[in-house]
């Protein structure tokens, strides 16, 4: 039989090169090919931050996803990248797959992985991920001990945000972006804005770090907003 390649999804940090694991690293400077996806023609986020690694004459299979709400023409997008990953691990090739943050967090890995992984060996290499990033730029602890901490996308409906606000130890608002203004009148609503801080671009130019009462009225698609309710358990 002839052996298929390796399918690798590769975690690669919420945007500062330095934070790229060695492995990481190793993986996408010996690549033959890579692949990752791209937002309606534009410039892909994750190929910027491993620019300065990827070697000349590395194949690229660029993943097109449409800025579309619709679901149906991302999945047909990713049918069409997953289509031509598998040409190349059906000739022998291996394939590094660029991920931003972790693979399997919220990670457009896990979609290629869903269509690929009954049919090929895949490795899945961790990423730091953003909610660490913002934590660490903030200087925010955000659980101890036997604290929770609730990841929640920011847009979730009201009634379910704000059964999620109410019942965690800690907080975790993801995907703010045009949704700020209506998850910052909630968390208001529960006495929760002075312990919470906005984080922006974290790790990028144009960072943010602010309190969550001096954060913009607008914000960009890579913000988050940490909520830890609990005082600093070891004082």
């Amino acid at each position: 039989m002839t052996a298929t390649g390796i399918l690798y999804g590769v975690g690669i940090g919420p945007g500062d090169p330095d934070l790229i694991t060695r492995k990481a690293a190793r993986l996408i400077e010996s690549a033959a090919i890579i692949a990752y996806p791209t937002l309606a023609g534009a410039a892909s986020f994750a190929r910027s931050i491993v620019a300065g690694l990827i070697g000349p004459g590395t194949c690229e299979i660029v993943i097109d996803l449409p800025m579309l709400t619709e679901r149906e023409p991302a999945q047909a997008a990713y049918d069409a990248g997953a289509a031509r990953i598998a040409a190349e691990l059906t000739a022998g090739r291996d394939v590094v797959v660029l991920c931003e943050g972790d693979p399997l967090f919220y990670g457009s890995f896990m979609y290629l992985h869903a269509r690929l992984a009954g049919r090929f060996r895949v490795e899945v290499v961790p990423g730091v991920t953003s909610i660490t990033a913002c934590a660490a730029r903030a200087g925010l602890p955000l659980a101890a001990r036997n604290q929770a901490v609730t990841v929640v996308p920011g847009p979730l409906p009201d009634d379910v945000l704000r059964q999620h606000i109410r019942s965690a130890d800690a907080l975790v608002l993801m995907k703010v972006g045009r949704h700020l203004g209506r998850v910052r009148a909630l968390l208001e609503a529960e006495g929760l804005a002075d312990r919470a801080v906005y984080v922006a671009r974290a790790t990028l130019d144009g960072e943010e770090c602010l309190p969550l009462r001096a954060a913009p009225e607008a914000a960009p698609y890579f913000s988050m907003i940490l909520v830890p309710k609990e005082a600093d358990p070891w004082l």
